[in-house]
């Protein structure tokens, strides 16, 4: 597999990364074996990067893959975040007491002494960027962490932690259904020399094969509050992904591998991480990196799915309230 570099100070990884949320049941029931399975395909198909955070099944991703390491001598870099509190006062902590313990929390799981790259996996309001920046600074210098991000933010709050010490990655949301990140963010990572992570880039499963269908969602399924789910704007939405399909499957691609590839496409410090729980799944968009677009294929996308073409809201208005807002 191709390998792209993790922020100008950080090692090469493969140009996918796992993403390992599902690993903690949020898109269904999984098993360890399942897990464990689909780590060594990923390997296998020279995913060097796994993406994981404590909040994951509380917990039972960091676990399987602590589990898997055990059982073998491969050595990947892998990614954790932290910032959820279970306080009902402050769902999002950034004192540097609640980020050290969350952090040890998950280096016992995945038994390591240290990651290769630790988020704060949403800012906390009521601490300054340069503080938590400095939080994280103090955990590169105690070698926990070979570096740190941030998720969910804007380009104010990454300018701002930058200034303290460089930010080696960045992990928001982008896809050919979310691209708010083009209103600046992607390119402040690009002129800072930050990695820019994708995550869902195939937009919850919008993109897999076969397509995500809301009627076969679980009752207490995340993606049951997404408004684009929503019987009033999945319709919609559905009619534009069938057409993408479609155009997937005459130049011979998974619709998976090709919205990687365009992703991919968008710029070298770009690297996204699908996620799976089987790896049957794995290997329909793996190829991904090799795919080169032609100016027809870009052409093509664009006109099936242009800018702003989703219907709804990415997240309901709860999911909404920790994430920062710049357009």
């Amino acid at each position: 597999m191709r390998q792209r570099q993790l922020g100008s100070h950080g090692p090469q990884v493969s140009a996918l990364g796992l993403g390992c949320l599902s690993f903690g049941g949020m898109f269904g029931p999984t098993t360890e074996a399942d897990s464990l399975r689909t780590l060594d395909a990923a390997w296998d198909t020279g995913i060097t990067f796994l993406d994981t955070a404590n909040r994951y099944g509380e917990g039972v991703s960091e676990t399987f893959i602590g589990t898997w390491l055990k059982k073998t001598d491969k050595r990947p870099h892998i990614a954790t975040k932290a910032a959820f509190s279970n306080d009902p006062n402050r769902r999002i902590d950034n004192r540097p007491e609640h980020m050290r313990s969350e952090l040890e929390g998950s280096l016992k799981r995945l038994g390591v002494d240290h990651v290769t790259l630790f988020y704060a996996h949403r800012h906390d309001p009521q601490i300054p960027a340069e503080d938590l920046a400095g939080t994280m600074q103090r955990l590169v210098e105690e070698g926990k962490i070979l570096g740190y991000g941030l998720s969910e933010i804007g380009p104010y709050t990454l300018e701002r932690c930058h200034s303290v010490h460089p930010v080696m990655a960045v992990q928001n949301e982008y896809s050919l259904w979310t691209r708010t990140p083009e209103l600046g963010l992607i390119q402040r990572c690009a002129a800072l020399g930050v990695a820019f992570v994708p995550f869902s880039p195939l937009a919850r499963g919008a993109f897999g094969t076969p397509m995500a269908d809301p009627a076969n969602f679980q009752p207490n399924e995340f993606r049951t509050r997404i408004p684009r789910f929503h019987p009033e704007n999945w319709p919609h939405n559905r009619a534009r992904l069938e057409a993408f399909h479609a155009f997937a499957r005459e130049r011979g691609f998974t619709p998976a591998a090709l919205a990687l590839a365009w992703l991919l496409d968008r710029g070298s410090h770009i690297l996204p991480i699908p996620g799976t729980r089987t790896a049957q799944h794995l290997q329909a968009w793996a190829i991904a990196p090799e795919i080169d677009l032609t100016d027809h294929d870009r052409e093509e996308i664009d006109r099936l799915l242009p800018v702003g073409w989703a219907w709804g809201d990415r997240y309901d208005d709860l999911q909404a309230q920790t994430v920062e807002r710049y357009s």
